[in-house]
Formats: C-alpha cells, sequence, structure tokens
C-alpha cells in the first residue's frame, strides 16, 4: 500500500492583529485608519478596547432604557442612539480630525441635527447614560465622566448593573453636581429634557 506524506505549507502566513502603539496620543484621523475588528474607544489620546460581548445583563438594561427614552421621544426633535456609535468630542481651537476623544456611550440623546452626520456624531450629546456591568467602573467613573464634563454634556447618568443603583450628574457652572442616586422604587427625571423619566423597575427589568 503506497504511504503519502503530508507536506507542511511553511509559508502560510498567520493573520495578526494590528499593533497598537499605548505610548502614543491618537486622534479621530488616526481612528479612522485603524484595521482592528473590535470596537476601541479613545480617550484624551488613549485606546481602550471595548468587551467584545457585553455582558447580558448590560444588554438587556441597555434594551429597557434605550426603549423606554424612544418611546418617550417619540414625535420630539431630540434623537436617542445606542452603541455602537462615533461620537467625536470637539477639542477647542482643534479640527475634528484632531480630536482625541472618540467614545462609543452606551446610549446618547441628541438634540441638535445639525451634529448628526453619516459617519458619527460631530459635538457634544445632551444627555449620556453609561451602564457598569463588568470591570470597566474606572473608565466610566472617572475617565468618560471628565471628558462628559470637559465637553459639556448636560446630564451624565452612570448605571449600576450589580447593585440596581443609578447616579444623576448635572452639569452646572462647567462641573457636575451629583443630583441623586436613585434605587428600588424610584423613578429617575431626566433633568435636561422635563417630562422624561423612567423608573428603577422599568430600567432593570428583566435583570
Amino acid at each position: 500500500m503506497k504511504e503519502y506524506k503530508t507536506i507542511e505549507n511553511t509559508e502560510t502566513e498567520e493573520a495578526k492583529e494590528p499593533v497598537i502603539d499605548y505610548d502614543r496620543i491618537y486622534t479621530y484621523a488616526d481612528y479612522l485608519k485603524l484595521e482592528i475588528d473590535e470596537m476601541v474607544e479613545i480617550i484624551r489620546g488613549k485606546i481602550f478596547r471595548m468587551c467584545a460581548a457585553p455582558r447580558t445583563k448590560h444588554q438587556i438594561i441597555n434594551g429597557n432604557v434605550y426603549y423606554r427614552l424612544r418611546q418617550q421621544l417619540e414625535g420630539h426633535k431630540c434623537q436617542v442612539f445606542n452603541a455602537p456609535i462615533d461620537v467625536v468630542l470637539p477639542i477647542a481651537n482643534k479640527k475634528r480630525t484632531k480630536s482625541t476623544n472618540v467614545v462609543q456611550p452606551d446610549i446618547c440623546v441628541i438634540c441638535n441635527p445639525k451634529i448628526i452626520e453619516e459617519t458619527a456624531v460631530f459635538g457634544v450629546p445632551d444627555f449620556v447614560i453609561e451602564i457598569v456591568a463588568g470591570k470597566d467602573i474606572k473608565r466610566d467613573t472617572q475617565y468618560k465622566y471628565s471628558i462628559y464634563e470637559e465637553a459639556g454634556v448636560g446630564e451624565y447618568w452612570i448605571v449600576f448593573a450589580e447593585i440596581r443603583l443609578v447616579e444623576v450628574f448635572i452639569l452646572e457652572n462647567g462641573k457636575y453636581q451629583r443630583l441623586n442616586a436613585f434605587s428600588e422604587d424610584d423613578v429617575v427625571p431626566v433633568k435636561t429634557l422635563p417630562g422624561l423619566s423612567i423608573s428603577i423597575d422599568d430600567i432593570f427589568e428583566g435583570v
């Protein structure tokens, strides 16, 4: 019986992920050139990888909040978006391609249609919500908090999935003031959009 030998192709190239230099400062122009399958954010010029598959709690809460806001904003000039969507926050005296803050808010509400373009949002959302359901606590409570405050996002909610708590911050004189922390049985008002509110039960329904 004739034997056949397997010939290995030593010249086969393995697919390699493009190298990210974590020591350099990245801009939106650099972001557009990145050839990476996964989503990333740029915060003060530094690259932050996002989870490939968010936790189920995160996705349930995201869907609940988006659905409630979408319902209440029907017929309103403001629009609600959820990730993935590129939001390029402006930097004073710099062209938008030079912005060093490119984020993917879990949910954002935008009332100025002029900043909504085909490829991204170029400007400041009126209202942003980030959902903490994993290890990215510092990113949402410190890094994103500071750039949202600096950019002038009027209202910022941080939803803590594990403890069923929502912290609300309102921008006053360029600085965030903690309005309150909302938990069981509370109804959370949207201060920047009078008349809108979401109950804690609705936010965490199914979790």
